[in-house]
């Protein structure tokens, strides 16, 4: 084809550059060979430069197609074919992107989903470790109550035992006395 068909078809503002390269490369790999819609569009945009209105523009490119053998039928047959070609690359994008969207969308929101999971089992690790802390800790704090108790009862113990111990040393020392004095 002696023409961009990018020129042709993607004069309009806004449009994405990329998308119009890929469908009309697309358009361009189906040409049909002899002069039909393609070589007609391009004769469209040739008069259309020369600001020729567009009912004009039709019927001069018309006229001229029509002396290369083009006819009515067969220009709307292969416009018929070209949006055929364009369908069929609606819907490969359209699986293409349903792909993009298994991998990157829900992909990520799986992952999401998992770590939500996590969180929640993390989140009760800690409140059982905290738990844990805290019985840990009361623990502790009751430790200083208990030895506290602890070291009362054996100084008590060791009280009454010296207190004992004495007095029946205390005894026997009497006794020793008047084991000499009396006898």
């Amino acid at each position: 084809m002696n023409k961009d068909l990018k020129t042709i078809f993607g004069t309009q503002h806004g449009l994405d550059d990329k998308t119009v390269k890929f469908l009309t490369n697309a358009l361009e790999k189906s040409n049909l060979p002899g002069f039909d819609y393609l070589e007609f569009k391009q004769a469209l945009s040739a008069l259309a430069k020369m600001d020729m209105d567009e009912p004009t523009a039709f019927k001069s490119a018309f006229a001229a197609a029509a002396t290369m053998g083009l006819t009515k039928e067969k220009l709307i047959k292969t416009a018929n074919h070209y949006k055929t070609v364009l369908n069929k690359e609606n819907q490969q994008f359209d699986v293409a992107l349903a792909n993009q969207t298994k991998t990157r969308v829900n992909g990520k929101l799986q992952e999401v989903e998992h770590l939500k999971a996590q969180i929640v089992k993390h989140q009760e690790k800690i409140a059982q470790l905290e738990g844990q802390i805290q019985k840990f800790q009361a623990t502790i704090d009751n430790a200083d109550n208990d030895v506290q108790e602890a070291k009362a009862r054996i100084e008590g113990t060791k009280e009454n035992f010296l207190m004992t111990f004495q007095s029946i040393m205390n005894e026997i020392d009497k006794d020793i006395e008047n084991i000499n004095l009396f006898l």
